[in-house]
C-alpha cells in the first residue's frame, strides 16, 4: 500500500494568518482579532461536540467572528460578518504547502484532507490556494455532524480507505488535532511550525516536524 497522508486544512495547508487581509476592513488591529476570532473558532468547535449541538463551520465561524469583534470592542454587522466568513475561501497556503504535496505524490503518495470545514467551502478554498489538484479526496465533518477531535471524524479517514488507524499518517499542526488522532490510533505527524509547547493531555505524535518538507522522509523513510 503507497502511504497515505491525510491534512488538517485550515492551519495546516492553509495559513489562517493570510485572514488578516479581510479583518483589516473591521478591525484596526488586524492580527489580534483574527488571533482572537481562531481562538474562539476552536472554542465554539469544541462546545458545539460536548454539548451535543451540532452547527457547520461556517456558521461556528460567524458567532466567533460576532465574539472577537465584542472582545475587540468593534461594530460588525450581519455584511461584515458574511464577509469575514466567505474570506475563509481566500486563505493562502504556506510557502511549504505546495512543494511538499507535489514530492509526495511524485513518489506515489496519496494526499487527503480531513477537515471540520464545510464541503463547499473547503473546495473553494483549495482551488484558489491552488492546491485542489494535489489533493485525492477531501472529508468534512459535515458527514458526522461533530468536529475534531470526536473519534467519529478520524473514522470517516479509515471507512474511505477501508484500513486501519495504523496504516495512515494524519497531519497537522494544530495540537489538540494531533492527539486526537494519536489516540485513534493514526500515525501523527505534528507540524509545529512556530516552536509552541507540546499537549500535555493525550499520547503524542509520532513525530514532530517544523515544516511539510519533512514529510517525504517520513512517508518513505529516507
Amino acid at each position: 500500500m503507497a502511504p497515505v497522508l491525510v491534512f488538517d486544512l485550515f492551519g495546516t495547508l492553509l495559513d489562517i494568518a493570510s485572514l488578516r487581509d479581510a479583518a483589516a476592513a473591521v478591525a484596526p488591529d488586524a492580527a489580534a482579532f483574527v488571533a482572537s476570532w481562531r481562538e474562539k473558532q476552536i472554542a465554539y468547535s469544541f462546545a458545539s461536540a460536548i454539548m451535543d449541538r451540532y452547527e457547520t463551520f461556517d456558521a461556528i465561524t460567524g458567532h466567533a467572528a460576532r465574539f472577537a469583534a465584542a472582545k475587540h470592542g468593534l461594530a460588525l454587522d450581519a455584511a461584515h460578518e458574511q464577509r469575514l466568513v466567505a474570506a475563509w475561501e481566500n486563505v493562502r497556503a504556506y510557502d511549504d504547502t505546495v512543494p511538499a504535496l507535489e514530492a509526495l505524490r511524485s513518489r506515489g503518495a496519496t494526499c487527503a484532507v480531513l477537515t471540520n470545514g464545510t464541503p463547499v467551502r473547503s473546495a473553494a478554498a483549495m482551488r484558489n490556494a491552488g492546491i485542489d489538484g494535489l489533493i485525492d479526496v477531501t472529508l468534512s465533518v459535515d458527514t458526522v455532524r461533530v468536529f475534531k477531535p470526536d473519534p467519529r471524524v478520524y473514522t470517516l479517514v479509515t471507512d474511505h480507505y477501508r484500513c486501519t488507524p495504523e496504516q495512515i499518517v494524519f497531519v497537522t499542526a494544530n495540537g489538540w488535532d494531533a492527539t486526537g488522532a494519536a489516540a485513534f490510533g493514526m500515525r501523527v505527524a505534528w507540524c509545529n511550525r512556530v516552536g509552541a509547547p507540546a499537549e500535555c493531555f493525550g499520547p503524542p505524535p509520532t513525530w514532530t516536524m517544523r515544516s511539510l518538507g519533512e514529510l517525504e522522509a517520513i512517508a518513505f523513510g529516507g
